[in-house]
């Protein structure tokens, strides 16, 4: 039997009242988790060290340097130098970082890069030894990655980094008093959009550099209409440098290293936030313009003063119970902003879904301003609940168009679009993704244009592109984040005004191998851009015609272009010689990636063939290449990595599991803030001047084609420990 005699207690302190024991005993323990903490940072410390480096040390030294007296890898240099010349962009990414400690350090290489460019080289010095990387097929260079590595598992050099860009990275061990050199180059047709190129750099070196430029130069034959910079860290007297003449714009950034300091001796820098360049071009010719060198040709094609062509609307909006909270208020705001920008010429229709179909009205309404107020009206009471009916809905929505067609409503020479926004994918009525797009093919029957705008992560993305690619749309990714909205309204600004249907470019006989010369819709926002090659460089004449449908009429020109021979104008090919050959292949890939997915088994595999070839031939990586990578490592061994390029689905499923998809987009397609230099078309020499900041230059009318998103370039480096 045991007795229920009270436990003694002794206490360290018996004559100490209750609350001061406690507070000791708090005090106690926060020395004590204080002393594990900095425990933690010396053992973390050392790990980072190489295996010789910690023979070499012993336990005492490490213990006593602190974390804080280490020196970081010093970026020395940081060089980009982008050259564009008429619209075909080169960019090459140098940075030289240093190890001044007395054992090896890592460092990482990091560079954001549009996902519509094509990297074609990526290098390392290290110890006057070069390791350069290989472009080779995916097949190929999977089998033969597969074969250095126990494990299948990729290194994944190349992740989705924003909505834009991706990220390319590698990370490299220094030894001690050591350098290592990195050398990356990508290009891309840079693409207009809303009268404008933009090139954007993200500038985030993370501390000072030594050496640090930017170069930017545009070389344009029709003559630059306007440039403009912007960027957080203009002040003062911390501006570019610019030359200038008619055809020809170079700016230059090179802060020295007490500029870039937050203050003087601290190792802080100014230099954090976007680089943005935007310029535009004369267009003078109907025909617009074509160039010419090593064989090969290009066509930009923007005619300018052409009536807007009238558009029938509608707007096919998910209201399922997963919209609910921020996606369905983010959806009626956007959309009242929309419903203001239609023209009272226009005709539209709202359609919201579940699983049951409801529309606004029973027929499409002109869109004049008291209809438009009581439309606003009527989404501003927009709800969500139920599932979602894709099917049913986007039916629904051709079948009025049909029926205002068959009943003369609606003008003759107009364009039907269909807008579908969504968040998911379908659970209720027809859920067979396959037949949801053959259904929808088939009713539209090459009569309407569908865009596709999957909200967040959760829409599938290669069906709904798939379904705007074969009814002459295009689908974009609404990303989530406080700007949705915003994202919303762009993308209807872009393709709210066409100017141009079904038109086709023709070219005499001696152009060949052309890349697409039919176009659905020219929008009023960027040009079209068709390349090819020649059969013989005789060029005293190069005929091109244009047909098209007009607002009223139907539209033609043909003629004889203005064709400028870059083989006379640049013979000793000092700036990019074969750039029109490789505009050629890399529009050529990108449209036959585009349209891959599209026919039978046997055209979508002569279509990769083909695209595969080409991206071999010009050394791209692109989603049908992989560029493989070896990489030294301690003790004399060398590992092999290989970096893959993203298709969108892939993004998508990498963002979904990153959570990426909520952030905010880097751009701006704004002329706010923006330092414009001033351009004057009579100046032919180049002239220096001193820039200040100015108001932004009247807007330019002009005909745009919608291509797409915007073409960015964008570089982050960061080096540490």
């Amino acid at each position: 039997m045991f007795s229920a005699i009270p436990r003694q207690r002794h206490y360290c302190f018996p004559d100490m009242p209750v609350l001061w024991r406690v507070l000791l005993l708090w005090v106690a323990a926060c020395i004590c988790l204080q002393v594990q903490a900095q425990e933690a940072l010396i053992i973390s410390r050392r790990e980072t060290l190489t295996q010789e480096t910690k023979e070499a040390m012993d336990t005492k030294s490490v213990k006593k340097r602190s974390t804080t007296s280490m020196k970081m890898v010093e970026v020395h240099s940081l060089k980009v130098a982008c050259t564009v010349k008429s619209r075909f962009s080169h960019t090459v990414i140098t940075s030289k970082a240093v190890n001044n400690e007395t054992f090896s350090q890592e460092t990482f290489f990091e560079v954001e890069l549009p996902k519509t460019a094509f990297i074609t080289k990526f290098s390392m010095e290290i110890d006057s030894q070069v390791y350069s990387g290989e472009v080779k097929g995916k097949d190929e260079a999977k089998k033969q990655y597969d074969k250095a590595v126990s494990s299948g598992a990729t290194a994944g050099l190349v992740k989705p980094s924003g909505r834009k860009v991706e990220k390319f990275s590698m990370s490299v061990n220094i030894a001690a008093k050591r350098s290592v050199t990195f050398v990356l180059i990508y290009e891309e047709l840079l693409q207009r959009k809303l009268g404008q190129y933009e090139i954007l750099t993200r500038v985030k070196p993370k501390q000072p550099v030594q050496d640090f430029q930017i170069i930017a130069d545009i070389f344009e034959p029709q003559g630059i209409s306007f440039v403009g910079a912007r960027a957080p860290f203009f002040k003062d007297e911390l501006f570019p440098s610019v030359k200038r003449s008619k055809e020809k714009v170079q700016i230059s950034f090179s802060p020295t290293l007490e500029q870039q300091k937050k203050c003087p001796g601290c190792n802080g820098t100014i230099m954090d936030g976007d680089l943005i360049i935007k310029y535009d071009v004369y267009r003078e010719e109907v025909l617009g313009e074509v160039q010419v060198a090593n064989g090969y040709f290009v066509h930009f094609f923007a005619p300018s003063n052409l009536p807007r062509v009238k558009e029938n609307v509608v707007f096919v909006i998910d209201r399922s119970a997963s919209m609910r909270g921020t996606k369905i208020a983010q959806t009626r705001d956007a959309l009242g902003a929309i419903l203001k920008e239609l023209h009272e010429e226009d005709h539209f229709a709202l359609i919201m879904f579940d699983e049951i179909i409801i529309t606004w009205k029973d027929s499409l309404t002109k869109a004049t301003k008291e209809n438009v107020n009581e439309a606003i009206a009527y989404v501003q009471e927009l709800r969500q609940q139920g599932s979602t009916n894709i099917n049913d809905a986007v039916l629904k929505a051709v079948s009025m168009l049909v029926s205002e067609r068959n009943n003369m409503r609606l003008p003759e020479r107009s364009l039907d679009i269909i807008f579908l926004l969504t968040d998911g994918v379908p659970n209720r009525g027809e859920t067979n993704l396959q037949k949801i797009q053959e259904n929808v093919h088939s009713a539209i029957g090459g009569n309407m244009t569908m865009f596709c705008l999957g909200f967040g992560n959760d829409a599938d993305y290669s069906f709904l592109d798939m379904l705007c690619k074969k009814n002459k749309g295009l689908a974009r990714r609404i990303f989530l984040g406080s700007d949705a909205a915003s994202q919303l309204k762009g993308f209807y600004k872009e393709v709210s005004d066409p100017l141009l249907l079904e038109v086709d470019l023709r070219y005499s006989d001696n152009a060949v191998n052309l890349t697409n010369n039919h176009y659905n819709q020219l929008f009023n926002g960027s040009e079209i851009v068709v390349a090819g090659q020649l059969r013989n460089k005789d060029m005293d004449k190069f005929l091109v015609e244009v047909f098209a449908h007009g607002n009223d009429n139907d539209f033609k020109v043909q003629g004889n272009a203005n064709v400028v021979n870059w083989d006379k104008l640049d013979p000793v090919k000092k700036i990019l010689g074969n750039f029109i050959e490789r505009l050629w292949a890399y529009l050529t890939i990108q449209q036959l990636m585009d349209k891959g997915d599209i026919g039978t088994q046997e055209e979508k595999s002569s279509t990769a063939a083909k695209a595969l070839g080409l991206s071999m031939q010009y050394g791209f990586l692109t989603p049908l290449t992989s560029m493989l990578v070896t990489k030294p490592e301690s003790g004399g061994v060398q590992r092999l990595f290989i970096a893959d390029k993203l298709t969108e689905d892939q993004r998508q499923k990498a963002e979904k599991e990153s959570g990426l998809d909520t952030m905010t987009d880097v751009t701006d397609d704004s002329a706010d803030g923006l330092t414009f230099f001033a351009i004057d078309a009579k100046t032919t020499p180049s002239t220096s001047v001193s820039v200040r900041s100015t108001a932004a230059p009247k807007p330019i009318t002009h005909l745009f084609l919608y291509t797409g998103l915007f073409p960015v370039f964008i570089i982050l480096f960061s080096h540490s420990v």
